[in-house]
């Protein structure tokens, strides 16, 4: 049976305006036209629709068996349509996603403003979550984008480059060093460094020579979150290592930056989404504002 939604409102609007040629005239075709489509439908169907006499048409007993459930079809085709519409428009839609806690706190804010400016009617989310969780929340469903650091990429994910940043010493203004134009990784030996646990720390590890590393791996002082180093630096406990997209949360510790060199370590951001799942309009929308407005990578 290959009925079709042509078929379907061409018999509702026979059996509403019980005339063939009225309801022709309704749906811009020839009579013929119309004839030719209530036939079809009838043969699929196997059934015949209407009792046709030389005074009147009418419904036939099946047409009016079958009237319920084509009405219901198509209201929900059109309320169908009418969803793809709203979503393809932005008229309404959800975009959820999972962000770093420093980034969160740092451009999203900004970004999420502008997108439901633009957008009113589209829902936004907030996810700030650690760094380890991003990759698996977007995974499992619950996000539509992450935004993070580079990780081991799960293998249902893609990313996308978003912007790197080099590594920043932060420390007091009055610091004897803070006037520097920068300082080398060796020379943190020198310094009381308060460093974070994790990966933060061992991909720069990585990236240095053992002697320049030796330190960092044993700091003063370790711990969790970046926020608290920079306000264990602010009361004078030592230094810490940073990146300049935390630079708000630098100025408002009343804390300045100085890049770290010989070597220069990039730390790299993504985007991350998954591979076999299709991005709403609203995601998509979401991505081109963030990727146009972001001053991650101006800094």
């Amino acid at each position: 049976m290959n009925v079709t939604l042509r078929q379907l409102r061409a018999f509702l609007a026979v059996h509403q305006e019980g005339s063939f040629t009225k309801a022709a005239e309704n749906l811009h075709i020839t009579q013929s036209a119309l004839s030719s489509i209530i036939k079809e439908l009838e043969l699929n169907l196997e059934l015949g629709l209407f009792d046709r006499s030389t005074r009147k048409l009418e419904t036939s007993e099946a047409g009016r068996n079958i009237l319920p459930a084509v009405i219901r079809m198509l209201d929900e085709m059109d309320a169908l349509t009418n969803e793809v519409m709203g979503l393809k428009k932005l008229d309404y839609g959800k975009v959820r996603i999972a962000v770093v806690q420093q980034l969160a706190s740092a451009e999203l804010p900004r970004i999420i403003a502008l997108y439901s400016k633009m957008f009113p009617q589209v829902e936004v989310s907030l996810i700030d979550c650690g760094v380890e969780n991003v990759q698996e929340i977007v995974n499992l469903g619950e996000a539509d984008i992450g935004i993070g650091p580079e990780r081991k990429l799960l293998s249902s994910l893609n990313k996308q480059l978003i912007f790197s940043h080099p590594f920043h010493l932060a420390l007091p203004p009055n610091h004897p060093i803070a006037k520097e134009a920068n300082i080398r990784w060796k020379d943190l030996a020198n310094l009381e460094l308060i460093t974070l646990r994790g990966s933060f720390t061992e991909l720069i590890i990585d990236n240095l020579l053992r002697e320049s590393s030796e330190y960092i791996i044993s700091p003063k002082y370790l711990v969790n979150f970046m926020s608290t180093a920079l306000s264990m630096v602010a009361n004078g406990l030592g230094v810490t290592i940073c990146l300049p997209y935390a630079i708000e949360s630098v100025k408002q510790n009343g804390l300045v930056i100085i890049p770290i060199c010989d070597p220069i370590i990039y730390r790299n951001f993504y985007l991350y989404s998954c591979k076999n799942r299709e991005k709403l309009p609203a995601v998509q929308k979401f991505i081109d504002v963030f990727l146009k407005n972001m001053q991650f990578n101006k800094v």
